[in-house]
């Protein structure tokens, strides 16, 4: 087998699995017979490892998946490939963008490692993809963005909390549970979570304005361009697939990292309104956005030390401040 991993440190998050682990993967998915002629690790992931594998006899390679060993996964961040793999019903209203299921096992039989084997979507990563366009049709994509999201956010969910679960009865019950677990995770990893805890009690304070948002929408959890595959041959962008959806839950629409996204600039990205509609800006809308805000940072702090950019993880500690100030 021809096997390209990504070459990282011992001290990477991301290691890689062997091209033995690969074929008895493929083994236990596709049957004793089942032989990978390639495996081309794809770095563009920043979690779990992802490799495009070519089998013989099979035209189409297929995408194979392996989740971090479980004792490296943040408490915040457990088991998000079985949340991933819980959710897929629900974006049923998606699923032509979305790649099928071909495989699952956690069993850990065969590798200490979740994994999951996808089909292989057509198109481009946007990021590589729509630069390539005048900025005149950039609208065109986040256009598309807008209706992809709202059609994920009509959809009705049984609680609040992740698509796997623990689910609440109530939505400030699952935000301040997931305040928490940011918190606790960061005094795993030796750093400062004083911040995150008091971002929590503000939410336990003014849990009323959350638990206005009464019915359980479903979010993305982290859709945005790094996600979505374009046409490469469209005259302008042209959304062909989208992935990722491990951090699926239910709540409130405006907690979506797509709505952060949406909103963090007033430029191209503002023809996505266009088709998902008007967002509450309610002064309980508005705080509640800062709720949902410093939750974003505090898990983009864990990625950012994960990831060893210790710059980063300090310059978040004043951004988070601010949100703070303005929450109070």
């Amino acid at each position: 087998m021809d096997f390209q991993p990504v070459e990282r440190s011992s001290e990477a998050f991301q290691q890689s699995v062997t091209a033995q682990e690969i074929a008895e993967i493929c083994r236990r998915a596709f049957g004793p017979e089942a032989v990978p002629a390639s495996a081309v690790e794809l770095g563009t992931g920043m979690y779990n490892n992802v490799y495009c594998v070519a089998l013989a006899g099979r035209a189409e390679p297929v995408i194979l998946r392996v989740a971090p060993e479980e004792g490296r996964q943040f408490r915040s961040e457990r088991h998000l490939m079985r949340n991933e793999y819980v959710a897929q019903p629900w974006l049923a209203v998606i699923a032509p963008l979305m790649p099928r299921v071909l495989a699952a096992d956690w069993s850990h039989e065969v590798i200490g490692r979740d994994w999951m084997i996808q089909t292989c979507l057509d198109g481009v990563p946007a990021p590589e993809q729509l630069g390539a366009y005048p900025r005149t049709v950039w609208p065109a994509f986040f256009r598309q963005m807008g209706a992809i999201a709202r059609s994920v956010h009509d959809v009705r969910g049984p609680y609040f909390g992740p698509v796997g679960g623990p689910g609440h009865g109530t939505w400030s019950e699952a935000v301040i549970a997931s305040l928490e677990e940011i918190a606790a995770d960061l005094d795993g990893a030796g750093l400062d979570a004083g911040d995150v805890r008091k971002v929590a009690a503000v939410a336990a304070h003014g849990r009323a304005a959350l638990d206005e948002v009464t019915e359980p929408r479903l979010l993305t959890g982290d859709l945005w361009t790094v996600n979505a595959l374009l046409d490469p041959k469209a005259p302008e962008p042209v959304i062909t697939g989208v992935l990722d959806f491990d951090r699926a839950w239910f709540g409130d629409p405006a907690a979506d990292w797509t709505i952060r996204m949406a909103t963090a600039k007033q430029d191209e990205r503002t023809a996505f309104w266009e088709s998902y509609g008007a967002v509450d800006r309610s002064p309980a809308a508005v705080w509640r956005s800062g709720i949902y805000e410093a939750r974003h940072l505090g898990a983009i702090r864990l990625e950012r030390h994960r990831l060893g950019k210790a710059d980063a993880v300090r310059e978040s500690y004043d951004t988070l401040a601010g949100v703070l100030a303005a929450l109070a």
